[in-house]
């Protein structure tokens, strides 16, 4: 095991160091924008709109979720904070990007919202997969915990996008 020694704080690194960072910039992009995006589905009809909004959010998110990373990581002292916030920022972007890319391909805004949770159910898949080898976990366990998250956030999204387009019009 490699040791990084900062500013009188011992941080102990090894491969799964980070992996707790990667994870919550990836679910709660998951989470977060998949539901935004299904909800912005139901409440604007125009695919690129959809897009926009759904970038403009997961970059302004991203950035939030590595700033909060960054002080979780302070009071841990097995993670350097900055490298701790990068790998979850660069997690959310990337996650963002694969999420809107539909919306950015496709003017039916049902077929981008359904390749968009195909996508989503991917990263689950390939993520999840990863991280039940590392932790030697159970994959099926792993997989329907972060896959029921992700689905009823979507649905309760969903449900609200309707309900704004019917208050707001």
């Amino acid at each position: 095991m490699a040791k990084i020694v900062k500013k009188n704080k011992d941080y102990q690194y090894n491969k799964n160091t980070y992996s707790g960072a990667i994870v919550l910039g990836l679910n709660d992009a998951l989470v977060e924008l998949s539901g935004a995006l299904v909800g912005l589905t139901f409440a604007i009809n125009n695919s690129k709109l959809i897009a926009t909004v759904g970038l403009i959010t997961g970059f302004a998110a991203a950035l939030s979720m590595a700033a909060s990373e960054y002080l979780s990581a302070k009071e841990d002292n097995k993670k350097t904070p900055l490298t701790s916030s990068i790998y979850t920022g660069i997690a959310y972007i990337i996650t963002v990007l694969i999420l809107v890319t539909p919306y950015l391909l496709m003017e039916n805004k049902y077929s981008a919202t359904g390749v968009m949770g195909i996508l989503a159910i991917g990263i689950i898949l390939v993520y999840t997969k990863y991280e039940s080898k590392i932790h030697n976990q159970s994959f099926k366990r792993k997989f329907l915990e972060m896959f029921t998250i992700s689905a009823s956030v979507a649905v309760i999204s969903f449900a609200f996008g309707i309900l704004v387009r019917k208050l707001i019009g």
